[in-house]
């Protein structure tokens, strides 16, 4: 039989908000080095397609599309989340709202990375 004390949920530690903001920079740091190693194995993956089209021309330019959507993926995302922490401007929420949301927009664009490593 569970006792009411069993049944209460254990308080969080309490933290203050640079702690949190570390942690919240660690998680986009992860998400980072995640989506860089997705990164490298797509661009190597889309350069072997480029060698391997002996079009004329050369081919369709896997790695060129690639090298120029990232680089513009990661534009938007360092704007977009300058924008959306733009709501704590000034304030000591700022640094974690920003992090939180370069790691959320990190970890969707390393799916997506995945996701164009074609079996073919």
């Amino acid at each position: 039989m569970l006792t009411y004390l069993a049944l209460v949920a254990t308080p969080a530690a309490a933290q203050t908000q640079a702690q949190m903001n570390q942690q919240a920079g660690a998680a986009y740091r992860q998400a980072d080095a995640q989506m860089t190693k997705a990164w490298r194995v797509l661009y190597a993956d889309m350069k072997k397609r480029d060698a391997a089209d002996g079009s004329r021309g050369g081919g369709f330019g896997y790695a060129a599309a690639a090298l120029a959507s990232q680089r513009a993926w990661l534009q938007f995302r360092d704007r977009q989340c300058v924008l959306e922490s733009g709501e704590y401007a000034g304030g000591s929420l700022q640094p974690m709202a920003q992090a939180q949301c370069l790691a959320k927009l990190t970890r969707g664009r390393t799916q997506q990375l995945k996701g164009m490593q074609w079996t073919k």
